[in-house]
């Protein structure tokens, strides 16, 4: 039965410090140090070797070019249709590119065959063992369908084409401030190779400008060439035209034309004057007839201005004699007036006829004039396209670079790898690497790496501290007990034995259950050990196998320790104390009677929760002074639960620096769910090493110091 008094939890733990202390900190990598130190030596290695064997020498030549920007007095005229370089920043950046362009860089790869250099051509490299092609080639297929074959690059242009790549990557240009002047430079893996290839590169430019303006000229000579012919054909036929227009019409000259406008200009008058004289002949016939015809002779003698027809009228001479006169005078300005009238229309047919003459030869001056300008303009063109492609025919043998090399790249300079600033580097690195495991080692543990983190934790009380026991199988634990009465481990067992047997005010717990969260935290251990501890006080002790899934018990005992049974038989024939010993078995090293676990069909859980098994340890408790069982991992199975409502006192085991604090407190929080409180907390498989690392030797007295000679004195 369980003890009627429980113990209580502890009271919460206290608030987590956020605080960082660099003491805590500064000793932390103290402790650390050598794994630092191992850390950076391992960098320094790694690194030595790599610079030293593994990476490739790289060498930098250079080479300068600078730009001519006086121009040749010969080739004057015909720079001025083909310009020379622009000093502007846009046109120096424009050459920066021309130097790295495709076109350049595929002239220097066929002249140095850079194709055969496998340091540019990774086709010729060694064929890696696992590449990004090797898994697209299986999985693209796979997941778009066959590809056509069209679709397949040319793998000669491929090849060519990642050749001119590299060789771009591994060439540097650059125009140094305020001058024009270039820098080529070429980073390759032999010094030789950087300056041939730099030298060439300068060359190829240099030339490709010259073959540039060469094929310039050349374009221009031909073009100056086709259109000449062209202008002296259109010249001579329209000279021709000119010719043949001037045959076609009279006019010589434009003084004829001015002397036809003069003629023009005065026949217009005379006929003006004659249409004038005419008019006033006719008017003044007009008045005669009217005055006549009025009576009025003194009006009509004064308007005629006849003297004779005057003196008659003066004289009263009769109207026989008047009108006689007036008729001959009538008559007279008849005739004035029809000679008048004559006159003016011949005069204006005249003008009518020059008119005709002055336009007609102005339109013929027009298209004369029109032809002579045609035939000039085609004859100035003529002229200057002939000029030019004399000119052009004496440049095309004279054509020059825009630049010039200043200085000729030298024997590459080794540039990489920097193999001291690669140690710098690493050794650093190695440093922080070294640094963040200590730190990481020190503070992102999940588990448990002293009595007290553990007590502030759970608010459990701490039996015990187990270091890890120094065997190298199971089966020689009880074998290092005896021959170690006064080993650490040993002592460890011995105080938890007296924090057990002295936990309760009502009396020792007769029947002790060891358990854990999971498998491998040192519960059997602690349960083996502690039943040899116990059987030294001269008690009568019984060692129960719980886990009967397992059964891992028998691994710590020689191989000859049968019995005819084990718990699950003595809990199906409700045994009596008689009849246990055929499945109660002993190991010679042992003083402790054994019942191991036994397979069965049955649910565990269930065959511990029976009445059986109640009746089973009230039996036990009369004939033994202290039963151990070893349970199941709490997070595992629920057996431990089950046998646990009928012991004393639960001993938890929590692995030192590896039973996280979720799984703990999941454990706990798995017994709280059935009402159980455990007697308190062992942290076992302690590292006396990885205390003392950690900085928390200080703390354990003596399994701090177990491996010193404190016990063997």
């Amino acid at each position: 039965m369980m003890q009627d008094t429980r113990r209580q939890t502890a009271t919460a733990a206290p608030a987590e410090d956020d605080t960082i202390d660099l003491l805590a900190l500064g000793g932390a990598l103290w402790r650390g140090k050598f794994t630092i130190l191992f850390a950076a030596l391992v960098a320094a290695l790694l690194s030595a070797y790599y610079a030293f064997f593994v990476a490739v020498p790289i060498y930098e030549s250079s080479t300068t070019l600078a730009l001519e920007l006086e121009t040749s007095p010969i080739s004057a005229d015909i720079e001025s249709l083909f310009a020379g370089m622009s000093t502007e920043s846009e046109a120096l950046n424009t050459e920066l590119e021309v130097l790295q362009s495709r076109g350049i860089l595929r002239q220097l790869v066929d002249e140095l065959e850079l194709t055969s250099d496998p340091e540019f051509n990774a086709a010729l490299q060694p064929e890696p063992a696992f590449s990004i092609s090797d898994l697209t080639e299986g999985v693209v297929p796979l997941v778009l369908g066959p590809m056509d074959e069209v679709l397949a690059p040319d793998p000669e242009m491929t090849e060519l084409n990642s050749t001119i790549d590299a060789v771009r990557d591994a060439i540097s240009v650059r125009n140094l401030p305020q001058t024009y002047v270039f820098n080529i430079s070429v980073t390759t893996e032999s010094s030789e190779k950087s300056q041939l290839m730099a030298n060439t590169l300068a060359e190829i430019y240099i030339a490709d400008q010259v073959n540039q303006k060469f094929q310039a000229t050349e374009t221009a000579v031909t073009w100056l060439s086709e259109r000449v012919s062209d202008l002296e054909v259109e010249l001579r036929e329209r000279e021709n035209e000119l010719k043949s227009v001037r045959t076609e019409i009279d006019l010589i000259s434009i003084e004829g034309l001015e002397a036809l406008n003069r003629q023009l200009i005065d026949a217009r008058e005379r006929a003006a004057n004659a249409a004038a004289s005419a008019a006033v002949a006719e008017a003044r016939l007009s008045r005669i007839a009217e005055l006549e015809e009025a009576g009025d002779y003194v009006e009509l003698a004064r308007i005629i201005g006849d003297p004779t027809l005057s003196r008659l009228v003066e004289n009263d001479a009769g109207i026989e004699q008047i009108e006689a006169r007036i008729e001959t005078l009538r008559a007279q300005a008849q005739t004035a007036f029809e000679r008048q009238n004559l006159q003016a229309e011949t005069l204006q047919a005249a003008v009518e006829r020059l008119e005709g003459d002055v336009a007609a030869q102005s339109d013929d001056l027009v298209q004369l004039q029109q032809i002579e300008r045609e035939v000039q303009a085609i004859r100035t063109l003529y002229e200057t396209f002939l000029t030019r492609l004399k000119e052009a025919t004496v440049q095309r043998g004279l054509a020059q670079s825009d630049s010039r090399v200043l200085s000729e790249a030298i024997p590459g300079t080794y540039v990489a790898p920097q193999r001291l600033l690669i140690l710098l580097i690493a050794i650093n690195l190695g440093l922080i690497i070294g640094i963040a495991i200590v730190l990481a080692r020190q503070f992102l543990s999940r588990g448990f790496r002293s009595a007290d983190e553990l007590e502030s934790e759970t608010g459990q009380p701490i039996l015990g501290q187990i270091p890890l026991m120094p065997i190298k199988r199971r089966d020689q634990l009880i074998t290092f007990l005896n021959e170690k009465p006064a080993s650490a481990g040993a002592e460890a067992i011995r105080n938890l034995r007296t924090s057990i047997l002295l936990s309760s005010s009502g009396g020792p717990p007769k029947v002790i259950m060891s358990t854990s969260s999971l498998p491998g935290e040192g519960k059997t251990t602690q349960a083996i050990a502690l039943a040899h501890n116990l059987s030294s006080l001269n008690k009568k002790v019984l060692l129960i196998e719980g886990d009967v899934r397992r059964r891992t018990l028998n691994e710590y005992f020689r191989n000859d320790i049968t019995g005819a049974g084990g718990i699950v038989s003595a809990l199906s024939k409700e045994a009596r104390i008689e009849e246990l010993s055929e499945v109660i078995v002993r190991d010679p090293r042992l003083d402790v009677d054994i019942i191991l676990g036994e397979k069965t069909r049955k649910n565990a859980a269930d065959l511990f929760a029976s009445d059986n098994f109640a009746r089973f340890l009230d039996m036990l408790r009369q004939h033994y002074d202290y039963i151990v069982i070893d349970t199941p991992p709490v997070l595992v199975v629920p057996d431990a639960r089950v046998i646990g409502q009928h012991v004393d006192t639960i001993v938890f085991s929590v692995a030192w620096d590896r039973t996280s604090r979720v799984q703990l407190k999941e454990a706990l929080r798995q017994f709280k769910t059935v009402n159980l409180d455990i007697g308190g907390l062992v942290l076992s498989q302690i590292s006396p090493s990885g205390m003392k690392r950690y900085g928390y030797g200080g703390k354990y007295g003596s399994y701090a110091a177990y491996g010193s000679k404190y016990y063997d004195t």
